[in-house]
């Protein structure tokens, strides 16, 4: 995935834990891992992978793969092991539904705040070199122009809004990576991810970008429950990977990034019609059907236009045009439809 061994060999004989290793970033992280493991040449890379029940992480890789082994249970009281030594941890267990931030604002809050104290605690107790910490764009809230957003941007949440549960406590993590560092010496980096997808996006997957896949799937027109007005950029996982593992390399205590596309930058009714025109080659079309109760907990209207000078000038750079995203990502879930 990759395409570049050089990038992860600072990870040669070390010991690496990723929670959510079933989700999308977790198990594309995971997997380019187990990958690298099957060149000889180099010292295998041990993986633990948190995980609330091992039948879905064992559909994903299988049995008895070398140097992958399971921790089991809810983030926030999972029972992380001493007996072994963790020298990296990617923390990507989140939830990520907008629907169930609404719906469970309070469950949202205390996953991600209670799950990441957790986790910190246990780095205290590790010889850490350092603990990634996936945190989002919507840390910044909403912006009303195309104006560039970097990492040094204040915040502009309505906190009186329960949907705000998830970037508040995003913000409180970060808050928490960054005292943890100041306090007990553990290096930490936060990266805030715009949206991403591609290649393991499950086909039941709730976000718009996995809509708009199976409607060209199932050749049907694109929906669209708003008139698509916000505006970002995308990512994708691929490019993630990279990132993830560029940072992770860095000699750095406490770190932030921005990590996005930048060439992405586009409406969603921009998206859906490069979906419909040019991935589907105008065999479907783009429709507006305003659902106004917004019951799928849609977040507001905004533009979110992510400045990433700082992460390039760390040597990375997105690879994958938001059409090679789409393709791959459709690609993969027409393979494992029902």
């Amino acid at each position: 995935m990759c395409n570049n061994r050089d990038v992860m060999s600072f990870l040669d004989g070390k010991s690496i834990m990723i929670t959510g290793i079933t989700g999308l970033i977790g198990k594309n992280i995971a997997t380019e891992i187990i990958n690298y493991n099957k060149d000889l040449s180099h010292k295998p890379v041990r993986i633990v992978g948190c995980v609330r029940n091992t039948g879905k992480a064992e559909r994903i890789f299988d049995k008895d793969i070398p140097y992958l082994s399971y921790v089991v249970g809810d983030i926030r009281q999972i029972d992380l092991p001493q007996s072994i030594s963790v020298d990296y941890i990617i923390h990507t267990a989140s939830q990520t539904s907008s629907k169930g931030f609404v719906e469970n604002p309070l469950e949202t809050i205390d996953v991600a705040l209670r799950g990441t104290e957790k986790l910190l605690e246990y780095a205290k107790t590790q010889p850490v070199k350092k603990f990634i910490y996936l945190s989002t764009m919507e840390v910044y809230g909403t912006f009303l122009d195309d104006s560039k957003v970097d990492e040094s941007f204040p915040a502009h949440i309505d906190t009186m809004n329960p949907r705000a549960c998830y970037p508040e406590s995003k913000r409180m993590c970060e808050s928490m990576c960054a005292s943890y560092s100041s306090q007990y010496g553990i290096p930490v980096a936060v990266l805030r991810l715009t949206q991403t997808f591609g290649r393991g996006v499950e086909y039941n997957d709730g976000r718009v970008f996995a809509e708009f896949a199976r409607c060209a799937i199932e050749n049907r027109d694109i929906v669209l429950l708003t008139k698509g007005l916000t505006k970002r950029n995308y990512l994708d996982v691929r490019d993630a990977v990279r990132a993830i593992m560029m940072v992770m390399s860095q000699d750095e205590t406490c770190a932030v990034y921005n990590v996005a596309n930048e060439s992405t930058y586009c409406s969603i009714m921009e998206m859906a019609h490069l979906v419909a025109d040019e991935v589907c080659s105008g065999k479907i079309s783009v429709i507006v059907n305003e659902d106004s109760s917004n019951e799928w907990g849609f977040a507001p209207t905004l533009h979110m236009n992510l400045d990433v000078t700082k992460l390039r000038s760390r040597g990375w750079k997105p690879q994958f045009s938001l059409r090679e995203t789409f393709s791959d990502m459709i690609s993969y879930m027409n393979e494992r439809k029902a």
